[in-house]
């Protein structure tokens, strides 16, 4: 069989993706993630926290609840729902290190847990950093301080 001959039966025999629920459903789920940020961005605030503190304390919180409905079996099957909805927030960094560190942990805390937490997220922390270095040094040579 061909390239060709075997594309077609893989695409003969691949369901059809349903865009436009997809769609929609990743964008009122990252959108309600998000609004959820904000909703607690301003209790926060309400608090006389810094602004600055308020901003860490919001990250901080939607982390923990990432985690936790990755550990409660919860954000997958939000994710079967939403699909990139909820990858692009702030919970979706928290469940890719957590979900991982979970499948993992049986192996041990060394070479299961700990090794497994940065599979996937290792990359996206590498390539930010590096992002961010030339970005800053874009900055500091081309437009001054």
């Amino acid at each position: 069989m061909d390239n060709k001959a075997y594309l077609k039966k893989v695409e003969q025999a691949s369901p059809n993706s349903p865009k436009l629920k997809n769609m929609a459903g990743a964008f009122v789920t990252g959108g309600a993630i998000c609004v959820l940020g904000q909703a607690l961005h301003n209790l926060i605030k309400l608090t006389n926290i810094d602004p600055d503190a308020a901003v860490g304390w919001t990250s901080i919180i939607l982390i923990f609840l990432g985690a936790a409905f990755t550990g409660a079996g919860l954000y997958d099957d939000l994710a079967k729902f939403a699909g990139a909805g909820t990858i692009v927030p702030i919970t979706g960094f928290a469940n890719a290190m957590t979900a991982p560190a979970l499948e993992f942990k049986a192996e041990g805390f060394i070479t299961g847990l700990a090794a497994k937490m940065f599979v996937i997220t290792g990359p996206v922390i590498v390539y930010g950093i590096i992002t961010a270095i030339v970005t800053g040094a874009v900055r500091f040579f081309f437009m001054g301080r």
